[in-house]
């Protein structure tokens, strides 16, 4: 059945979006430490610019502590320096050694913000997915003009290509309603 292999080939972006939604939501803050927060933080290292995440170890030892273990300790300077000119409010602590970041609790005025943010988020991803959903269903009609499939199998298709984005929009407010009871948790 061709026109199945329309909607199957409409799947694959839908899915990269859901992807890229999780990566973008737990780079967020929370009120609870994840390395997500800082590991994609560019720092300025022997004439470039590099991800966080490849310049050191990042780990968790409690749920509101960062640490960071670099590589080359020459680099905690140039760490630090990052982390400070980040939009994401956070003092780091370096020792020289280690960098350990504290992460305050949110107060509740902030978390509404951020769940404003997620709401926001989700919305252009299901806008997205809504796209996609478009252009299986232009491929379709494309591929019913050319004689590809039947009147029949539009049908089909069309219907299958809707309960596809029904499923992954089910997808998005999933995610939120749990990134949102992770913010509002104190």
């Amino acid at each position: 059945m061709y026109f199945r292999s329309i909607v199957a080939q409409g799947e694959e972006p839908m899915k990269k979006a859901i992807e890229k939604m999780k990566a973008d939501f737990s780079s967020l803050r929370t009120g609870r430490a994840s390395p997500a927060l800082v590991e994609g933080l560019k720092v300025e290292s022997y004439g470039t610019m590099l991800p966080l995440n490849q310049l050191s170890n990042i780990s968790i030892p409690d749920g509101r502590t960062i640490e960071i273990r670099p590589w080359d300790i020459t680099q905690c300077s140039n760490i630090e320096k990052a982390i400070q000119k980040s939009d994401l409010g956070l003092t780091p602590m370096n020792d020289g050694k280690i960098i350990r970041i504290p992460i305050p609790g949110l107060t509740e005025e902030r978390r509404k913000e951020i769940t404003k943010i997620v709401s926001k988020m989700a919305e252009d991803y299901k806008v997205s997915v809504r796209n996609i959903r478009r252009e299986i269903l232009e491929n379709i009609k494309k591929a019913e003009k050319e004689k590809k499939i039947t009147e029949d199998d539009k049908v089909v298709a069309e219907h299958e290509s809707q309960k596809l984005t029904d499923i992954y929009i089910k997808k998005i407010d999933e995610l939120v309603a749990v990134k949102e009871k992770e913010i509002m948790e104190v």
